[in-house]
């Protein structure tokens, strides 16, 4: 017959307790930094990161594939989130200037207005829920773990460009 599958190599207790405390950890911080900027400014954490990324970017723009890729997000959710972005009118889209082929979301004014008003909201979830809760050297290790992680899961698609 064919040969059997080789033994996985199951989870530790340790390992197990840490992986279930990353998961529901993860959960309940995204959902909570979530929940509060809806609260705040009737948008999601999704909408906010799209900000962040645009607002880093010369001319506040960026290609739709790269703001997908940037976010680790499909490219059809990032369409439907720019969607309602734009007619919030936090962004506008239109055609690459070099080739026209490519579309391009570029960040309005009041999108940069809104960016600024949700941002020290942001940022002090981020501090309470996490940074100030954890030890500094748990923190850096988390960081260096997940660089690890990214690292790792994005060797095969180098057209990512998450950093």
């Amino acid at each position: 017959m064919g040969t059997s599958a080789p033994e996985p190599r199951w989870l530790d207790e340790a390992q197990q307790r840490s992986w279930r405390a990353l998961v529901i950890g993860t959960t309940l911080l995204m959902d909570r930094l979530d929940d509060d900027l809806r609260r705040g400014f009737n948008i999601s954490l999704t909408e906010y990161e799209i900000l962040v990324r645009l607002s880093e970017r010369p001319g506040r723009n960026m290609r739709m594939a790269q703001l997908a890729d940037a976010l680790a997000h499909s490219r059809s959710r990032v369409t439907h989130t720019v969607d309602r972005m734009q007619k919030a009118g936090y962004v506008v889209r239109g055609t690459t200037p070099e080739d026209g082929r490519g579309i391009v979301a570029t960040m309005t004014d009041k999108g940069f207005e809104l960016l600024q008003e949700a941002a020290p909201l942001h940022v002090e979830g981020v501090r309470s829920y996490l940074v100030d809760v954890a030890d500094p050297a748990d923190f850096g290790a988390l960081g260096r773990a997940m660089d690890a992680v990214t690292d790792q899961l994005i060797a095969g698609h180098p057209e990512m460009e998450l950093r």
